[in-house]
């Protein structure tokens, strides 16, 4: 058979409209440029409106003017909620709060995991099925039994309260993370480290801790978000006590019956992004390496 006829029966490579040669046409990449840009764009246009309505004077919330910053623009808003009101205590409140969860939260659901990760124990399989299900339940029915939970253990109006009620919530979900993610790490590593004369503990902290670093700092970046933008449960177990108030509550008291200050409220919703963001952007390293890890065991 001639080379002419076996070049004949090779199947033909189909060039597709989306693809030329080897990889993606300049077209597509166009495309999905457009479609990114387009998505940022969609993003960011609220988040700048709000900053508008942060600069205008007075509490005005609708304008003709469609300019993101408009020609009469004070920081007067910002000056109000950062020396006139008890904003920065509002913000230490939550910072207080959401640190404690986080971590709280991180050593108990990292203990948790490794030991459902690495143990043959009785109840193990129900145990995890038992946290996947405590997921399932929408959150306004937990309300009640946590607030009676507070009130038998004298924690209603403390920080200890809500710190616990937050991580009732958050724990089941990061142990299935960590969990997931700590069956990625070979255990032959412990397994040497054991022979060396490492102890359980000391295997755990030095060879497991590190290595699992991005879980880690996916479930601190969950407790800290879940926390730091919680509304109801604050406000069932703080009450209405000034001192005592997160940020989300400090908030609700701007908007009254009749007015609302939405200069002082947008400008305090731009504020309040700002620990988030320089939490993602910090992070930013670990956030795919631990959301993709942590889902595959291999």
């Amino acid at each position: 058979m001639s080379s002419t006829t076996l070049q004949s029966t090779k199947p033909k490579r189909k060039r597709s409209f989306f693809r030329s040669g080897k990889g993606d046409s300049p077209f597509k990449r166009l495309v999905i440029h457009i479609l990114l840009i387009i998505a940022c764009v969609g993003s960011l246009y609220p988040i700048l409106r709000i900053f508008a309505i942060s600069l205008r004077p007075g509490d005005r919330l609708l304008s003709t003017d469609l300019s993101l910053i408009p020609p009469d623009a004070t920081f007067e808003s910002y000056r109000i909620i950062l020396l006139e009101k008890p904003f920065l205590t509002w913000i230490w409140n939550s910072l207080m709060i959401t640190v404690a969860t986080a971590l709280l939260g991180v050593v108990l659901a990292a203990s948790a995991a490794y030991a459902f990760s690495r143990w043959k124990f009785p109840g193990r399989g129900a145990g995890l099925i038992f946290l996947m299900a405590t997921q399932m339940i929408p959150a306004s029915m937990l309300m009640i039994p946590l607030y009676i939970l507070a009130i038998r253990l004298n924690l209603v109006g403390t920080y200890r309260g809500l710190v616990l009620a937050y991580c009732v919530t958050s724990i089941p979900f990061s142990t299935w993370i960590l969990k997931g993610y700590y069956d990625t790490i070979p255990i032959d590593l412990e397994e040497a480290a054991r022979i060396d004369g490492a102890t359980q503990l000391q295997t755990f902290l030095k060879i497991m801790i590190p290595l699992s670093t991005p879980a880690l700092a996916i479930t601190f970046l969950f407790n800290f978000t879940s926390a730091w933008n919680e509304y109801m449960l604050a406000r069932i177990i703080l009450g209405s006590k000034e001192e005592l108030m997160t940020w989300p509550l400090g908030l609700q008291r701007l908007q009254g019956q009749f007015q609302t200050q939405w200069g002082q409220f947008s400008a305090a919703s731009i504020i309040v992004t700002v620990p988030v963001v320089l939490l993602f952007l910090y992070s930013s390293k670990y956030l795919l390496s631990g959301l993709t890890l942590g889902g595959v065991k291999g």
